[in-house]
């Protein structure tokens, strides 16, 4: 996607800053704007508006204790790219008065690093190691609302949900996992906002899409390393069967067709189980993956499937039936469409689909891409012609709790 800047081209920053603060104070008191929000913004403090956030001060919640900071940074997975992420921005941090934060996936500050005078300008404001700055606490900000709307974002002084932050400026980037797509966290340049400038979310971005690309060199690393593993181990084992990593990338394959990825429970345990590319099969652990034999009992379909959408952060697909049960994180994307799905169970043409998801019936092409992805993880679960549900499954649709929203990824068309 195109990369929106805070700062329009060629406006001065302090008259744009009034205007945002008029903007900032009619829609807090319910009057005529003046002039709109852009969307990422307007779409923001509309969460926060239905959450009921303070904004004044947010709903600040307690910082993690040491021990705590720690077990989540080893948790994160984002310390093997820390070292990328300090090289590319700590040193424009420093000579820029901004400072470098590195997030979790839910929001939680696990690195800063940068100016001195900023970090200390930041403490004021309850912005340190161990806090947690998502949207639902800390009002829109880049890091915050990036992780919701995953994809980068810059804030700019009164657009900024939260009074107190009306003399920052942010641009944060999420990081993302290139094994399974999981939101990692997110990475941010934060500064006071005379310092704003609009080429710092083009910096962001880079150098998070660097650091993304650190991970998946490593990953095709172990893949590699797993392959080897794999051909021997292969050539004695009788029937089809497939050789995964523990992300359900396929290292080999025998007697089988091989595709890029299966989808795996998210909890993996050796035995018996179903999986949604080949029905009933029996994993077995190895080092760094796992040998599937597909077995040749009849398969045992799925009977029931949840969409779980409780969560703003994190959307999940759970199915159950007699040969057992498998949850499976969703991209923002595929929760959307899978949504859609639900609440059409005679189903939705690619033309259909493309209007519920784009507002434009002529995005076919992506759509039918998605839908193929989608399905190689749940053939046994997804039909096509029309795009729908099994039609002996019975689909649930978990929604958040009265007063709570749904997920950022299900689409405004099909919120009702």
């Amino acid at each position: 996607m195109q990369l929106e800047a805070a700062l329009p081209v060629g406006a001065d920053p302090r008259r744009h800053a009034r205007v945002l603060a008029k903007v900032h104070e009619a829609a807090l008191s319910g009057d005529a704007l003046p002039s709109h929000p852009r969307a990422v913004i307007g779409a923001s403090w509309q969460r926060m508006r239905r959450l009921g956030l303070d904004p004044d001060r947010g709903a600040p919640v307690p910082a993690l204790v040491p021990e705590q900071l720690e077990a989540r940074r080893r948790e994160s997975g984002l310390a093997a790219v820390l070292p990328a992420l300090r090289g590319g921005l700590i040193s424009l941090a420093e000579q820029a008065a901004h400072i470098l934060v590195v997030v979790d996936a839910d929001g939680r500050v696990l690195w800063r690093d940068g100016s001195t005078a900023v970090r200390r300008r930041a403490d004021g404001l309850g912005f340190f190691e161990g806090v947690d700055w998502h949207e639902n606490v800390a009002g829109t900000n880049a890091i915050g609302t990036a992780l919701v709307a995953r994809h980068p974002v810059q804030v700019y002084s009164a657009e900024h949900y939260v009074r107190n932050q009306h003399d920052w400026t942010c641009a944060a980037a999420p990081l993302h996992d290139p094994r399974d797509g999981k939101l990692l966290g997110a990475v941010d340049l934060s500064g006071p906002a005379s310092t704003v400038h609009p080429t710092t979310l083009a910096l962001v971005d880079a150098v998070a899409k660097l650091a993304e690309a650190q991970l998946r060199t490593t990953h095709l690393s172990e893949l590699e390393r797993l392959r080897g593993l794999a051909s021997p181990l292969l050539a004695k084992v009788k029937g089809r069967a497939v050789i995964t990593d523990p992300h359900g990338w396929i290292a080999a394959s025998a007697g089988l067709v091989p595709v890029g990825r299966i989808a795996l429970p998210n909890d993996v345990t050796a035995g018996r189980t179903w999986l949604p590319a080949y029905g009933n099969c029996l994993l077995e652990p190895l080092p760094g993956g796992w040998l599937v034999r597909l077995t040749e009992e009849e398969d045992a379909p799925p009977t029931r499937v949840v969409l779980d959408l409780k969560s703003s952060r994190e959307s999940t697909l759970r199915v159950s039936g007699a040969a057992g049960a498998w949850s499976h994180r969703l991209s923002p994307r595929h929760a959307e469409m899978l949504y859609i799905l639900a609440r059409h169970r005679q189903g939705r043409s690619a033309s259909e689909l493309s209007l519920d998801l784009f507002g434009d019936a002529g995005r076919t092409v992506t759509v039918r891409a998605e839908m193929s992805r989608m399905r190689r993880h749940f053939g046994g679960i997804l039909l096509g012609r029309p795009y729908r549900f099994a039609d002996d499954v019975e689909v649930v649709v978990e929604r958040p709790s009265d007063g709570e929203v749904l997920p950022h990824s299900v689409a405004p068309a099909v919120r009702a």
